[in-house]
């Protein structure tokens, strides 16, 4: 079956909203769980929660924009994949709750005690979110245990939230882990000064050796585990993209090694970028492929709304896509600034 072209547009964008998101939430997720390693005092945390503080909450636009693209292009995907990883995604909608809650609440009570808790509660509800990201898609590029009777609208997922937890999934979980933490890292280094920016540079560079040891691994186990590398073997053109994500990799220790830290961050961007879409490149045209009946995959063929639906999304996303890209470019462009202890000690709009 040939897809139409307005599928195929969808897909792009499906997977052009996912990595947008790791992209943006990445470096707050990242800052997030390392903080507790990168501040030696309560000063510091506030400055590294004033880093992401004024644009976390905007990057989660690419998350809703995600969901709903996989909600109104492709309906049973969406409908399938959180039934069948709904424990999963529940524990990670918590995690998101708790992290924005923490980071408004923490501020309110000048209290040890009271900071102490929604400190742990950031570390906690930014690590988890990174891993469980991770062990959803590695489970998508893996295959889930489903099979599905499309002629009555049915379907049976095999397995349970230890099912997902499998060596692969874990792996992958693992891979978002670290690229969020020298995302993070990186973005500490850039937004503050001093001896706080130097230690954020350091922990990147240290990260970055575990880092790639999990990449190689992942990219090993990847083909015995996944039918991933099946498009890039009949058009090794699109080998590309994992050789971009690779060289990025490779950039960013180059970078930080001789502190240029803000072209290290690029190329984490990018890292993360071309990390996710070597995965969506190679599922295509799946979406959610089945690991125990290949008649049951997910694909934009089985899954997709109707070609005049898609149509016109495709007319919505032309308007207000570059709309929100242009709005995030000017939101960054005006908090470009490094972030400082007096500004957080001086301002009573500080978090």
């Amino acid at each position: 079956m040939e897809p139409n072209i307005f599928q195929i547009i969808w897909f792009v964008l499906w997977g052009v909203l996912w990595s947008f998101y790791f992209m943006t939430d990445g470096f707050v997720l990242g800052t997030g769980f390392m903080s507790g390693f990168l501040a030696k005092n309560d000063t510091e945390r506030r400055v590294l929660i004033n880093t992401v503080g004024p644009v976390w909450d905007g990057n989660e636009v690419w998350l809703v924009t995600a969901g709903g693209a996989t909600f109104a292009a492709f309906p049973t995907t969406y409908a399938l994949m959180f039934s069948n990883l709904y424990t999963a995604l529940l524990l990670l909608l918590f995690a998101l709750i708790v992290r924005g809650v923490a980071f408004e609440f923490r501020g309110k009570i000048d209290s040890p005690a009271w900071k102490g808790g929604w400190d742990s509660a950031i570390t906690i509800s930014s690590f988890l979110p990174a891993l469980l990201f991770g062990v959803a898609f590695g489970n998508i590029f893996k295959g889930i245990p489903m099979r599905n009777d499309f002629a009555n609208v049915d379907f049976a997922y095999d397995g349970s939230l230890l099912t997902l937890l499998n060596l692969y999934g874990l792996l992958t979980g693992v891979l978002f882990v670290l690229l969020f933490a020298v995302h993070g890292s990186l973005y500490a280094a850039i937004k503050t000064t001093g001896e706080l920016s130097d230690r954020a540079a350091a922990m990147a560079n240290k990260l970055w050796f575990p880092l790639l040891v999990v990449a190689v691994a992942f990219l090993a186990y990847t083909y015995p585990a996944t039918r991933l590398y099946d498009n890039y073997l009949k058009t090794p053109v699109l080998l590309i993209i994992p050789l971009i994500a690779v060289a990025s990799l490779l950039l960013i220790k180059l970078c930080a090694s001789q502190a240029k830290l803000h072209k290290a961050f690029l190329f984490s961007c990018l890292t993360i970028v071309f990390v996710c879409y070597t995965g969506v490149t190679g599922l295509f045209p799946n979406l959610i492929p089945s690991s125990i009946d290949p008649a049951s995959n997910l694909t934009i063929y089985n899954s997709s709304s109707s070609l005049l639906t898609l149509q016109i999304m495709t007319g919505v996303a032309v308007i207000f896509v570059p709309i929100v890209i242009v709005y995030k470019i000017w939101v960054y462009r005006i908090f470009r600034a490094r972030v400082t202890n007096e500004d957080v000690l001086g301002s009573h709009e500080a978090y």
